[in-house]
């Protein structure tokens, strides 16, 4: 059994496939368990017993953190609200819906350099 289609292109529609119960459950487990650990890594932030580098670095290899939006890594450090994460997005060139596993080299080196200053 096949859902509605979806269009990736104009003019193109894709079938999406029908999921089993189990394969439905399985998936939002893992949806619910990924939210909680990117829930967790804010929460971490906020605290200060992470830094943004490790928290970057921690996105190579989690791919639950590498999807985590940079606006709200930089919404979790302490002292920076919604205004100057904006700031600090458009000062640094990162697009407001990028996620952590899409940042550049350069991007990274400015935000670890901007936190994580002695």
């Amino acid at each position: 059994m096949v859902d509605a289609p979806v269009s990736l292109d104009p003019g193109v529609l894709v079938p999406v496939p029908s999921l089993s119960a189990q394969q439905r459950v399985h998936a939002l487990t893992s949806a619910t368990a990924a939210r909680r650990e990117r829930a967790a890594v804010k929460r971490r932030l906020k605290q200060g017993s992470v830094t943004i580098g490790q928290v970057i670095a921690e996105g190579a290899d989690d791919p639950a953190i590498a999807k985590l939006k940079v606006l709200e890594l930089l919404q979790s450090m302490p002292g920076v609200g919604e205004v100057r994460a904006g700031r600090l997005m458009d000062e640094h060139r990162i697009a407001r819906s990028r996620r952590v596993r899409g940042l550049g080299p350069h991007q990274i080196r400015a935000l670890v350099e901007r936190f994580e200053r002695p």
